[in-house]
């Protein structure tokens, strides 16, 4: 299919939790072959973790599983056997990616480091992502994203208001991990990409806190030019910035809010007064200039605070549709995925879980030829063991063998 890029390419993820389980599943959305190593007796620890569904009866079907694990197959294999470690090798020898988030430690003990894979496929991808990155004092600690991407990373300064008694929650499960996800992704197919027109094959490493330095870029090199730290601004109750009022988050009569982000305000400031009722203001004195406007931008940013406190959400989603400039609506998850622009983009996919109900799930960010992709719920555990190693020649008494000696699940 024109969407499925990496159609043919083989990948070993040897990898659990969502961060690199989420690249993973990019790949596997491309049209990559990725068989998922899971331990042979808890599978991936984060199977069975029911995070934010508030309990809801789902069956097997889990977002926190089927998000990062989508498409893949599933085999459940003993590494720290040496029938395990060896029937691995056989996996990555024909295998175009190998992909870990190990810890180094454990990546020492199982033998799954870049000379152990490439002592098997020396022409091998391979990608690794961590919480810290791979040098440094700190390259062998673990870290969710929670810790490395939000909190250290500096999201979590740039988004708590001085003053606040608690700092600002990260704004979804998995928000760092599948960001930082969908960049693995991109490096592997970068050095897919390479491999291909010079034959050489490289590592490839992403961290938490490299995508959250990443997210963070714009208030990092502000930060570095002028040696101060940013703060939000808004510290005060106004709720626009303070040279331009069009651009800010405005609260409506139901407390709902509506966003304005309008970085030429002259050039806007006259369709927004129409807009919300206020032609008055089109030639008062005070904003009748771009350079005035931005002198009393408390002024004209109070103005428009009132006229959108006085109506409810509602009647401001369907009023400022006919805006010339750039506005949102403050939306929830729900509201998102119900979205008729999400929706017309196949933002949000639907699969079949395990017990044939149709489930849905967002979609990976990337399209090619503007066509949504198709994709199949994650595995159960171990799901695909005996195809999988049916696959590199074993009979069936061997695969019981290998069973009863506890190589595989």
């Amino acid at each position: 299919m024109s969407n499925q890029p990496l159609a043919g390419i083989k990948i070993v993820e040897v990898a659990q939790y969502t961060f690199v389980p989420a690249a993973g599943a990019v790949l596997a959305d491309w049209g990559a072959d990725v068989i998922k190593v899971e331990h042979a007796v808890t599978g991936d620890a984060q199977r069975g973790i029911t995070l934010g569904t508030g309990g809801a009866a789902a069956g097997s079907f889990q977002p926190l599983m089927e998000h990062p694990n989508r498409g893949k197959r599933s085999i459940g294999i003993a590494l720290e056997t040496p029938t395990g470690r060896s029937l691995l090798d056989e996996l990555v020898e024909p295998a175009d990616v190998f992909i870990t988030n190990f810890l180094p430690g454990a990546v020492t003990k199982l033998g799954l480091g870049v000379d152990d894979i490439r002592a098997v496929n020396p022409d091998i991808v391979y990608a690794r992502g961590s919480a810290h990155g791979p040098r440094g004092p700190e390259a062998g600690d673990g870290g969710y994203d929670l810790s490395v991407f939000w909190c250290r990373g500096g999201g979590a300064h740039g988004a708590t208001l001085r003053g606040a008694p608690l700092i600002s929650p990260m704004p979804a499960g998995a928000y760092g991990d599948s960001m930082g996800g969908a960049i693995l992704a991109g490096g592997i197919a970068a050095a897919l990409l390479q491999r291909e027109r010079t034959g050489e094959a490289t590592v490839v490493d992403v961290s938490l806190l490299s995508t959250a330095t990443w997210a963070s870029a714009l208030s990092v090199g502000n930060a570095l030019l002028t040696g101060k730290d940013p703060h939000v601004e808004r510290v005060d109750g106004r709720p626009h910035m303070v040279f331009n009022p069009l651009i800010g988050t405005f609260r409506t009569a139901d407390d709902r809010f509506i966003n304005l982000t309008m970085l030429q305000p002259g050039r806007y400031w006259a369709d927004v007064c129409r807009h919300i009722g206020r032609d008055d203001l089109i030639d008062d004195e005070r904003f009748d200039t771009a350079e005035k406007l931005m002198a009393n931008a408390s002024e004209a940013g109070a103005l428009i605070a009132d006229a959108i406190a006085a109506r409810p959400f509602d009647h401001w989603a369907e009023q400022l549709r006919t805006l010339d400039g750039q506005w949102a609506k403050v939306q929830s998850p729900l509201e998102l995925a119900a979205d008729p622009q999400v929706r017309a983009n196949g933002y949000i996919l639907t699969v079949l879980d395990d017990d044939g109900n149709e489930r849905e799930l967002a979609s990976s960010p990337v399209q090619f030829d503007e066509t949504p992709f198709v994709v199949q719920r994650g595995p159960q555990f171990a799901e695909h063991t005996d195809e999988i190693v049916r696959s590199l020649g074993r009979d069936d008494e061997a695969l019981i063998q290998l069973k009863i000696d506890g190589a595989i699940t």
